[in-house]
């Protein structure tokens, strides 16, 4: 006859291969554990029924106090930034940090695997979420909340930042400085808030009657090395532009190489603007001229919206729009 008793941490272990305190780190959500191994823990834990154990670990509420967060990476000030103000609004709550990195084609298996894991809920801060992701999130009536990422059927809740704003104000910026040909570095197309940043772009050089040019609009996906050599293709045009901004700094960074590379001086020879404000941006040389998105503020936000709807606060989804601010540094220059 099988065996009735409840399973315990230690079957967890053995089963996985693993030491008791690598699997108390995996279930209990702390993030310094190799993926691969955690998703082994969590595997076998589900299967041997300690996830339910563990779900309801909190007699009183029925709730892990783990709350989870997808990321794409953890390499980005971005996402550090973000993370942060995550972190920071969960030890608050008394509630945990359990990190998922996302994986890029396996996404309906990866989000059973979180429904059915020991978070209480989710943050989302990754781009491209497939329809079918969320789908599954909200037939399973998991609470979750997206940050940088616009659900079209607004059934999930979310926050973003005036992206189309906050393009307009630098480009407008720039043609205040005297700037006509002005290269713009872009994002992921498929992403809301790059299509809203190029948008702004644009409706900036219409507002001003100049004519955008397709030449001097470059695709950088958000990152360092597509937006160095795509902004060597604008530094070959003839004439080159004498400013370029960039969908984010990250991708500034990348703009920032490339030009030295060529013996120009920013911003002497052409002014460069970025988008996000993360610490690197003020500690660069020069100082990064860009757009501030709050993004500690959209971290605690998120937590906020995501614990309301764990404490049934919360019914309808809600979409919030924080507002971005323009910081003037030392790397634009007046052309007048």
């Amino acid at each position: 006859m099988r065996d009735k008793r409840a399973v315990t941490i230690f079957d967890v272990a053995r089963a996985s291969g693993v030491s008791y305190s690598t699997v108390s780190r995996v279930l209990n959500g702390f993030a310094f554990v190799k993926e691969s191994t955690r998703q082994k823990v969590l595997n076998t834990a589900e299967k041997m029924g300690y996830v339910a154990n563990l779900q309801a670990r909190s007699l009183a509420g029925g709730k892990s106090q783990v709350i989870g967060l997808v990321i794409p990476n953890l390499d980005e000030g971005y996402v550090n930034s973000i993370s942060s103000g995550i972190d920071e609004a969960l030890t608050k709550a008394n509630y945990d940090l359990m990190i998922y990195t996302n994986k890029y084609g396996k996404e309906a298996k990866y989000v059973n695997s979180i429904i059915h894991g020991p978070s209480d809920g989710l943050i989302l801060l990754v781009p491209l979420i497939p329809s079918s992701y969320l789908d599954t999130l909200r037939h399973k009536h998991f609470p979750h909340v997206l940050i940088d990422q616009i659900d079209p059927s607004a059934q999930s809740s979310s926050i973003n930042s005036s992206n189309f704003q906050g393009a307009y104000e630098a480009t407008s910026y720039l043609i205040s400085l005297g700037h006509r040909r002005i290269g713009f570095i872009g994002g992921i197309p498929e992403i809301h808030s790059a299509q809203e940043r190029l948008k702004g772009y644009k409706q900036a050089l219409s507002d001003h009657q100049l004519a955008w040019d397709e030449s001097l609009i470059q695709t950088g996906n958000f990152q360092h090395q597509l937006a160095y050599e795509n902004s060597q293709k604008l530094l070959n045009l003839s004439p080159p532009p004498s400013a370029i901004f960039a969908s984010n700094d990250l991708s500034a960074f990348g703009a920032m190489e490339a030009i030295r590379e060529r013996g120009l001086n920013i911003p002497e020879d052409i002014s460069l603007i970025g988008f996000d404000d993360i610490p690197q941006a003020s500690i660069s040389y020069p100082k990064l001229s860009t757009v501030r998105q709050p993004l500690k503020e959209m971290g605690k936000l998120a937590v906020e919206m995501l614990l309301a709807q764990l404490e049934q606060k919360q019914s309808q989804p809600q979409q919030v729009i924080l507002t971005t601010k323009l910081v003037i540094r030392d790397s634009c220059k007046g052309l007048i």
